[in-house]
């Protein structure tokens, strides 16, 4: 097992890095990086320019620098390999694992990727190409060729033999595959029973039955299926059953990271992957579309209001609870849809049926509702020593409530049905409806009792 020495990017670690930089100190430079965990050297790139970043990399064996690369954030790493050679990535990604080198090829212009392609070395240019067929979104865009496959009628000290034989290649495995003599995948047999097992045992008497995926599979679903059965890696194979890749745990690490980034972003209601370092205009154009909508959702509830001039005239303190509705609703609205959104990630979430979620949240949102509307009523009766008003706003809060609980519960479930991320039924989109939802409920409310 590889040991790093700890790293702590200080501030006088930087400048003194920086200063390393300018005046060109490799040995410095490299004796403070020789033993520092490869990720951690990632971290530190951040802080200087491409240009600087990559007379560090050039200090450093190629597979540490690789690794680096790999690390890096696909914006950022796109931008740092421009200002490589042919050759000098070539060389760079020949040291990947095939799943990590077709990712990058599909990051470069479409030029610099077949000339790569073209001067990769035999194997993993086969692996690559391959690869490159999968959207990035599917099992087979996120799996790896490399892996350890053992034939069924195999002796364990020949399955042994070809672990030597791969283990170079192949460099994180936690199973070996077994097949038939088509490539069907068959099972997989951990390397503790391998090595506990009499060595003139066949392998077919010793593989278990494993969980795989399909190579069509969106990578969501692979995410769900290693997460339930708890799994480092997972088989990869065809529609014929023949093994193909295999998925480890770190590539959906990234897809679930990716994931709650992007639901992240829309909840807030941000409609593009955009981060401070972005452009000026890019960053306008994600936050642009829901504040628009919510100017737009502002000015109907100000018509709205405007409907009921007589009845503001007649009882001015009707006015001062408006905002007290509308952030009620707001709240319960967004509460509603965030535990939804959350449960809608497991796909068995509606295997209770909707009627029986509809009902639990009715329920939910009924005793919310009575409590709420209880200290509202007491709260105005004391400020206010009315007892009609007292009524019409705690009245009117219940209701808010109950409508605000269900619009947050149904429209992301809705949503998802009709194939989009249920993500959008948060936040800003909640929180307009419910603020509508809830004008409409007060002021109907105070048109009737008043």
């Amino acid at each position: 097992m590889e040991q790093f020495a700890e790293f702590e990017l200080t501030k006088e670690f930087r400048d003194r890095f920086q200063q390393a930089l300018d005046d060109r100190d490799a040995a410095f430079i490299y004796s403070s990086l020789e033993e520092v965990n490869p990720a951690d050297i990632t971290s530190l790139l951040y802080e200087f320019t491409s240009e600087e970043s990559k007379y560090v990399l050039g200090l450093l064996p190629l597979q540490v620098r690789s690794r680096i690369i790999n690390d890096l954030d696909p914006e950022t790493r796109k931008t740092f390999l421009s200002i490589y050679s042919v050759e000098e990535l070539t060389d760079i990604i020949n040291h990947l694992d095939s799943d990590d080198a077709a990712d990058i090829l599909n990051e470069l212009p479409i030029k610099s990727s077949e000339e790569i392609i073209a001067y990769l070395d035999p194997d993993l240019k086969s692996q690559v190409i391959d690869l490159l067929r999968y959207d990035s979104n599917v099992a087979g865009g996120l799996m790896a060729k490399e892996l350890i496959r053992a034939r069924a009628n195999w002796t364990v000290v020949q399955c042994v033999d070809e672990i030597r034989k791969q283990a170079e290649s192949v460099t994180k495995f936690y199973a070996v595959w077994v097949v038939d003599e088509t490539d069907r995948l068959l099972g997989s047999v951990a390397l503790q029973k391998l090595i506990l097992t009499d060595s003139k045992t066949l392998v077919k008497d010793i593989y278990d039955e494993v969980v795989s995926v399909e190579t069509y599979m969106e990578d969501r679903e692979v995410a769900e299926v290693m997460k339930k059965y708890d799994l480092e890696s997972v088989p990869v194979v065809n529609v014929q059953g023949q093994l193909v890749g295999r998925i480890t745990i770190d590539d959906v690490v990234d897809v679930i990271t990716e994931q709650a980034e992007e639901e992240r972003q829309l909840m807030s209601g941000i409609t593009e992957d955009v981060g401070e370092e972005d452009s000026l205009w890019r960053n306008v154009r994600a936050r642009l579309p829901w504040l628009l909508i919510g100017i737009f959702g502002g000015m109907l509830s100000a018509r709205f209001m405007g409907f009921f001039e007589q009845e503001l005239a007649k009882v001015t303190a009707i006015a001062f609870f408006v905002p007290l509705i509308q952030a009620t609703g707001g709240n319960v609205g967004i509460q509603s849809s965030g535990l939804v959104v959350q449960s809608l990630v497991d796909p068995n979430y509606m295997d209770e049926g909707l009627w029986k979620r509809l009902m639990k949240v009715f329920s939910v949102a009924l005793l919310n509702g009575i409590l709420l509307s209880l200290i509202v009523f007491a709260s105005t009766y004391i400020f206010f020593n009315n007892d009609r008003l007292s009524v019409i706003v705690s009245f009117a809060l219940f209701c808010v409530v109950l409508f605000s609980s269900f619009v947050g519960t149904v429209t992301p479930i809705l949503i998802n049905r009709l194939g989009f991320n249920p993500a959008l039924a948060s936040g800003p989109f909640i929180t307009t409806t419910s603020d509508l939802l809830g004008l409409s409920i007060y002021f109907i409310t105070v048109q009737v009792l008043i």
